[in-house]
């Protein structure tokens, strides 16, 4: 069944498939309403009744990141300072649907799109708050849970470079003048190469499409924990950069605990590289809400 793009599935799941398969393995779910909230590269996810969340992979490549994340999701609970997924229901592999899947708490909020600076500063403490937990929890704990260790080696910046660059002359034409003036000037002054390497339990893809806020635009969930890792905390720190704006970054670094020049270098790259790979997905599905607030996110990341 294989398609063409790295975002194709391997298994579809429809809405009665998969109240089937919940309802066949947790019979106290299937008086519930299952509806399709949406799907990634990796899974397809249903809102059932209004308090779970079930994911089912639609890639073999996303089997082991469901397990991983069934795991080590709940041994985080005493670390979260802010509601997340917690795993509730663990789907069995079956002859109907090969892969393990699984039911979460649902989260509830709205996604952080098109914020004024002001409320986004209101979430300085709680970000940092929230990051500071989370990179104390063990790193042998995670490891043994079979999270991976540092398999994008964000400390290799010349690479990644590279990569943004290649990134940045697909969408140009999407960009303004200035927008892409202005990253084009930050990329010629990033000289350093790579950095340290930190080791760190890692969200590892922190940005807008995975937070959540509140009525008044404070952080209120973390969602989609797919990209667990072990590695550098300037990868989740980039938060700092993308959504904060530049005057709600000291408390923010003051709160965590403080980061060195190298870690703050290598955050704000990663600010500037996320939302660029978002701003392609979105020209390419022609969501120009999304898009919109990608191009803000990188422009926030290189104001100082």
């Amino acid at each position: 069944m294989g398609g063409t793009n790295v975002w194709d599935a391997e298994w579809e799941v429809n809405e009665e498939q998969a109240r089937t398969l919940i309802g066949r393995q947790f019979p106290q779910l299937s008086s519930k309403q299952v509806k399709r909230m949406g799907w990634g590269w990796d899974n397809t996810v249903f809102l059932i009744g209004d308090e779970y969340v079930f994911r089912f992979p639609r890639r073999t490549i996303a089997v082991g990141s469901i397990r991983m994340e069934g795991k080590l999701l709940p041994k985080l609970e005493a670390y979260m300072t802010i509601p997340y997924p917690k795993p509730l229901f663990y789907g069995e592999a079956s002859d109907e649907y090969p892969a393990p899947f699984l039911g979460y708490a649902y989260v509830p909020g709205d996604f952080p799109i098109g914020l004024t600076e002001e409320r986004r500063a209101l979430s300085a403490e709680t970000l940092a708050k929230f990051l500071r937990r989370l990179h104390e929890f063990p790193v042998q704990a995670a490891l043994k849970c079979g999270v991976q260790q540092d398999h994008r080696n964000l400390t290799d910046i010349a690479s990644r470079k590279v990569k943004l660059e290649g990134f940045l002359s697909k969408v140009v034409e999407h960009l303004s003048p200035e927008e892409s003036g202005v990253i084009e000037a930050y990329i010629s002054r990033l000289q350093k190469d790579r950095v340290e390497a930190v080791n760190a339990l890692l969200h590892g893809d922190l940005h807008f499409k995975n937070m959540l806020v509140n009525e008044i635009g404070i952080v209120s969930g973390i969602i989609d924990w797919g990209d667990l890792s072990v590695g550098h905390p300037a990868c989740d720190l980039s938060v700092a950069y993308s959504f904060l704006p530049p005057y709600a970054r000291g408390v923010f670094f003051e709160t965590y605990g403080g980061a060195d020049e190298e870690t703050k270098l290598l955050a704000r790259l990663i600010a500037v590289y996320i939302p660029v790979l978002i701003l392609m997905q979105a020209v390419d599905d022609g969501n120009e809400a999304i898009a919109a607030e990608a191009k803000s996110n990188i422009m926030r990341a290189l104001s100082d």
